[in-house]
């Protein structure tokens, strides 16, 4: 399985910024194949500006959110079908900061990955403890909890989702699982999928806590890390190429 490398660009970006950065990281890529393949997450109002600066490239674009709901009342939210309007192959959900700030619960975050596939598009699902229940010894019953409420909502397609694991305390801290933590975690949702589908091995499961130009390809090397959810680092096109190339 070929890696998959992708940027969550959070709450950031603009215009002018965004062409210079998508067209820094297409030059960086020139015409070669890329090590891994390649997707940037990026705020809705952009989704168009990226399809336009992407389409046709070794780059995938996707969203950072989805409602649960196909359409109607509902002020604010985008709908899966807007996100195939342009052309989004992924979008995140379950992203601890929405499980923080929002309040997403187990069941809305599985509504959402089942909508999206419903819609076509891929969910890239995150799973992740706290600190707290990292050193309560709670990390395997908290991630694996997480990710049946959305095996059970998906049923015979969870292999077509992505998984990313985020430990809570990780993300923006500066802070990384060591390879080996990293691993213990991910072989335990390997083996959650293993024993909700057929193919276990279509499945993605990305690291999404801090990884960056310096700690990636230890953190690839892992035999069940297939690639990783990047942060800070997709916002620098040099740190973002180097993490990709990193997947070799």
């Amino acid at each position: 399985m070929r890696k998959l490398i992708a940027g969550n660009w959070k709450m950031n970006g603009s215009l002018a910024g965004n062409e210079a950065l998508v067209k820094a990281m297409l030059a960086g890529l020139g015409n070669a194949v890329p090590a891994a393949d390649m997707a940037l997450c990026a705020p809705a109002p952009y989704l168009a500006q990226l399809q336009a600066l992407l389409q046709g490239s070794a780059i995938a674009w996707g969203a950072q959110d989805v409602s649960g709901h196909e359409q109607g009342a509902y002020t604010g939210e985008v709908s899966v079908a807007m996100l195939k309007d342009f052309a989004c192959r992924y979008v995140i959900v379950g992203h601890s900061e929405r499980r923080q700030y929002h309040g997403e619960t187990d069941v809305l975050v599985a509504a959402k990955a089942q909508r999206a596939l419903a819609g076509g598009v891929t969910p890239i699902v995150c799973v992740g403890e706290t600190l707290a229940e990292r050193e309560a010894g709670q990390t395997e019953a908290v991630v694996k909890r997480q990710l049946a409420a959305v095996i059970h909502a998906v049923a015979h397609c969870t292999s077509e989702i992505v998984v990313a694991y985020e430990p809570v305390w990780a993300i923006g801290t500066g802070k990384t699982a060591s390879p080996e933590q990293a691993q213990q975690v991910h072989a335990v949702l390997r083996a959650q999928l293993s024993a909700a589908t057929q193919h276990p091995e279509r499945v993605h499961i990305l690291y999404g806590g801090s990884m960056n130009a310096a700690n990636a390809a230890s953190l690839l090397a892992q035999p069940d890390i297939d690639g990783g959810l990047i942060g800070g680092a997709s916002l620098k096109a040099a740190d973002f190429l180097q993490i990709v190339a990193s997947a070799s």
